[in-house]
């Protein structure tokens, strides 16, 4: 089905296409029709002490509010990321702000964190009826000024706590001024030792445990993995996903929609991502988990997540390009190369 709407989605507004695309899956999941085209698929792995049906999940963007949350677990997704959310509803950067390099399989955004605010998140969630993995990504309003930023993360980390398998910090993000010095120095250490506190409590109040996740940009020298890697172990955080969109322009600076603002991902992505989670996978240890992002448009390319180090990968970008079936590939790819070493 997805091939035959391609063409028309990839000729209509990048945001455009969005919003149809989700409507239509909204629809077909409440007539049955989903459910009759994609199967759930099963490859059970266990990560962060939580059980993933499989490895395939969903990441943060696509479903900012949290409104499809049941129509997108029925295309075999074995987790699904939401957000990012504000504290505050915002309505992110002006428009456009989306934009396709079709023949890189590419895309360059400048959202700006365009969400409802956390507590319509919440009420989304909590009307849902999709009882899988979910992961619930938080980050800061644009108007709050970033020595602030941990009063938003710890109101959206407050709100969603009982609502999350797991907790992703975005720090990340190229589109919110400023975001990005969060991933280094006293900036990092004072964000991360404020959440794990307010954490540890939360985990006491609610008498279970919900594992926090960080998620960070692909552009970061060594001398900045090295110290993020350090304060993961320090403060005992999770997980880490690796990556958010790169500023780079490799292997698209040819095409003028270059030229635009806003973070690359799609196919481009994949060797830099890649690297940097390979790096990270080298300098921490097993107790933190690895989710590989950034580039996934084959099985092929899933596999190369796991063999730098992922334990579960996601996928985006990838999605708009090849649809749906990219899920099945993945998971199929993903067995087949487990098989193959269960047998070495």
């Amino acid at each position: 089905m997805y091939a035959l709407l391609r063409p028309i989605l990839l000729n209509t507004d990048p945001e455009k296409a969005h919003e149809i695309t989700l409507s239509l899956l909204e629809k077909s999941q409440k007539i049955g029709a989903t459910s009759l085209l994609y199967e759930q698929l099963e490859l059970p792995t266990a990560c962060m002490g939580l059980n993933f049906r499989n490895p395939i999940g969903l990441a943060a963007g696509l479903d900012k509010n949290g409104e499809y949350i049941d129509a997108l677990s029925a295309l075999g997704f074995g987790y699904l990321e939401i957000g990012t959310v504000t504290p505050k509803p915002q309505e992110g950067n002006p428009k456009p702000r989306l934009f396709r390099i079709e023949k890189e399989k590419a895309i360059i955004n400048r959202m700006g964190f365009n969400n409802k605010g956390v507590d319509y998140l919440v009420e989304q969630v909590k009307n849902s009826h999709y009882s899988g993995i979910l992961g619930i990504n938080i980050g800061k309003n644009a108007s709050t000024p970033v020595e602030n930023a941990l009063d938003d993360y710890l109101y959206c980390l407050e709100r969603v706590y009982p609502f999350a398998s797991y907790i992703t910090v975005n720090i990340s993000s190229p589109n919110t001024k400023n975001l990005r010095d969060l991933q280094s120095g006293d900036a990092l250490t004072h964000l991360l030792d404020g959440l794990k506190n307010r954490h540890s409590q939360l985990a006491n109040q609610h008498q279970y445990y919900v594992p926090l996740v960080l998620k960070v940009a692909p552009d970061l020298d060594e001398e900045q993995i090295d110290f993020i890697a350090k304060e993961l172990v320090n403060f005992d955080i999770d997980g880490l996903i690796t990556t958010n969109t790169t500023l780079s322009r490799d292997g698209v600076q040819d095409y003028p929609t270059a030229k635009e603002t806003g973070g690359l991902s799609g196919s481009p992505l994949s060797v830099l991502s890649t690297q940097v989670l390979n790096q990270f996978a080298e300098r921490l240890p097993e107790t933190v988990a690895l989710i590989g992002v950034g580039g996934i448009d084959s099985g092929q390319r899933a596999v190369n997540k796991l063999e730098a180090g992922a334990s579960l990968v996601q996928l985006y970008s990838g999605l708009i390009y090849e649809g749906p079936g990219l899920i099945y590939d993945c998971v199929e790819s993903i067995e087949q190369h487990r098989l193959k070493y269960s047998q070495a």
